[in-house]
């Protein structure tokens, strides 16, 4: 019988919400991908944060990933991990694009991204976070549908 046939594996390498919670966390970079003029696709590798518990991100207002959001707001993001068949894992979140335009909420973002790839945010940091997001969007996922895989779990005995 060939590998899988008869078999639902689908379910049984399904992350369970915690799980999604802790790898997207985990995570150092997300593939962004958004709907260029002429209906392709554009993916880029970003780095993000979070807002309110929901994956953010900021980028230059002129960059093609922020001109593409403003006119289609629709957006999918992947995490993924492995090397091998056996250890592929990944975070699919499906959604559209939520545009944050609070100063506040803009630079608690902004310190979000800064602790997650350089260290401990600092008060005498602030001119560098407000460097950051000089000339920025701020995007917030606002996911519809989540799909994730743990093909660690094709080994485990299925409940």
């Amino acid at each position: 019988m060939p590998y899988g046939a008869g078999v639902n594996q689908r379910q049984g390498i399904r992350m369970r919400d915690d799980e999604v919670a802790a790898f997207i966390a985990s995570r150092r970079v997300a593939t962004l991908c958004t709907f260029n003029h002429d209906g392709t696709i554009h993916a880029v590798a970003m780095w993000y944060g979070f807002l309110e518990g929901a994956v953010a991100f900021e980028t230059k207002a002129k960059s093609q990933k922020a001109r593409n959001l403003l006119r289609d707001q629709r957006l999918t993001c992947l995490f993924e991990a492995g090397d091998a068949y056996n250890e592929l894992r990944g975070v699919e979140l499906v959604g559209h694009a939520e545009f944050v335009d609070d100063p506040a909420e803009m630079y608690e973002l902004g310190v979000s991204v800064y602790e997650r790839y350089n260290g401990p945010y600092r008060e005498d940091l602030r001119p560098v976070i407000e460097a950051m997001l000089h000339k920025r969007i701020v995007a917030k996922v606002v996911v519809d549908r989540t799909v994730s895989w743990d093909h660690r779990k094709l080994s485990q005995p299925q409940a």
